[in-house]
């Protein structure tokens, strides 16, 4: 039975160069913010003095954004990160087009017609072009996935090769082959070191983080009592799910309470399919999901979700039990 002062782990996803400190401070004012609309406001000093629990970030940005370490720029494709690259974005298509059908959403229809036909060319030709030109055409798809109005208010990313760089990050965490496994190893490391797996552990991860944090999970020993995942690619089908170690997919044994909360607007998000497509744990735990509606710009941040009160509140009350 785990004891003692709970601690708070935040899981990053894709982007660029983080700094520590100054992201664990940004992640804790959004639980804050959305303390207040859960009028749960007597829980903001103990969370932000760090009363409440010991939180920690886990930035392991900096082994993507090395030049020369792990990846490199989308100009520099890695011959082997194309397929990836083109079965993620094929899926996130497939996603938009449910999302944005043709008998109500005609001008969004038309866009993700011709993001899927430029995508359809690049694979066709893959084997004739070189690794520059895959990356420029890719680069074309998600210029043209930005058009979409909700998209391009809700992503993060200001243009196509900052979009297909960032999403590059995904192939690279999950490439198993040889010396390329290396990086998940040591990004998993990363994120679990200085955990004590004899006090409670409340995990929130999001993105590229969601996947990291699964699969860290399953090494960890301790009591997880609760896990938030936040717009996650877990259940983005072949390019995602079945990738993951272990698989079958399912929920990690020591996990006590999984919730997870998707944007509509969030175009990395597997939506509502990861609650079915992962299996429970031997307990009987899997995810619980909800959809939460931002407002403003780049709905794809942790910061926009943790200040939603539906994930705020779960949060606040397993830190206090």
């Amino acid at each position: 039975m785990a004891s003692g002062k709970p601690q708070l782990l935040f899981v990053h996803g894709i982007g660029g160069l983080r700094d520590t400190a100054t992201d664990r401070r940004r992640w804790v004012e959004a639980l804050a913010t959305g303390a207040r609309d859960a009028e749960m406001a007597d829980a903001i000093s103990a969370l932000t003095q760090g009363w409440l629990a010991d939180v920690t970030f886990a930035n392991y940005s900096d082994l993507f954004n090395r030049r020369g370490a792990q990846g490199n720029a989308v100009g520099e494709l890695d011959e082997d990160e194309a397929p990836f690259l083109i079965g993620l974005l094929d899926t996130m298509l497939v996603e938009l087009a449910e999302q944005f059908p043709l008998e109500s959403s005609p001008q969004e229809a038309r866009v993700i017609r011709d993001a899927r036909y430029q995508l359809d060319a690049a694979a066709q030709g893959r084997q004739s072009q070189g690794v520059g030109d895959i990356g420029r055409r890719l680069v074309g798809v998600t210029t043209t996935m930005l058009r979409l109005p909700g998209v391009r208010q809700a992503a993060q990313w200001m243009n196509g090769w900052a979009a297909l760089s960032h999403l590059a990050q995904v192939g690279r965490y999950l490439d198993r082959r040889a010396k390329k496994a290396e990086l998940g190893a040591t990004i998993r490391a990363r994120v679990l070191d200085g955990l004590d797996p004899a006090r409670p552990l409340l995990v929130v991860s999001h993105s590229l983080g969601t996947v990291v944090a699964y699969e860290a999970l399953h090494e960890y020993e301790g009591v997880v009592t609760l896990w938030v995942t936040l717009g996650s690619p877990l259940a983005l089908g072949a390019v995602v799910l079945d990738r993951l170690v272990p698989t079958p997919a399912s929920c990690p044994t020591t996990v006590a309470s999984w919730l997870n909360f998707w944007d509509r607007d969030d175009i990395v998000a597997g939506r509502p399919h990861l609650a079915g497509w992962i299996h429970p744990n031997k307990s009987g735990v899997k995810a619980v999901t909800e959809r939460v509606d931002s407002r403003g710009l780049w709905t794809h941040t942790a910061t926009k979700y943790l200040q939603h009160k539906s994930v705020t509140r779960p949060v606040i009350e397993a830190l206090q039990q």
